[in-house]
């Protein structure tokens, strides 16, 4: 994990086409401290690196991030208000490349959607 303490996974379930999986995000982490304060805000790239570190757990591999082809923030993270999320990643694996579909969402609404490309390193 390269953020230590940032989330917990709750629990996984292998799907036909990837894993679905449902974190806690911890409220108290110190990166919301600054991002931003009072109004703390999942960053986008945190939401990037924790898909990464999931199918990185999945398919046992070690990943770089080569092409996001599409990424849609669709709705804010608020770790106080939403800190449960499931993260829905489909993963497809050819020749040294994985490559990932995810929606992210808490309760009724999705907040994240990406496509993305992970050359194995």
């Amino acid at each position: 994990m390269l953020i230590e303490g940032l989330y917990k996974i709750v629990s996984t379930e292998n799907t036909e086409t990837g894993i679905s999986t449902k974190i806690l995000l911890n409220k108290d982490h110190a990166i919301f401290k600054g991002h931003f304060p009072g109004n703390p805000v999942m960053p986008g790239v945190c939401m990037i690196q924790i898909i990464k570190e999931l199918t990185e757990e999945n398919t046992g591999k070690n990943l770089f991030l080569s092409v996001s082809s599409n990424i849609k923030f669709m709705a804010i993270i608020n770790p106080e208000k939403n800190p449960d999320l499931q993260l829905v990643i489909d993963i497809t694996e050819e020749n040294e490349e994985i490559k990932v579909k995810n929606t992210t969402s808490y309760e009724e609404t999705v907040a994240l959607k990406l496509s993305a490309t992970f050359k194995i390193i």
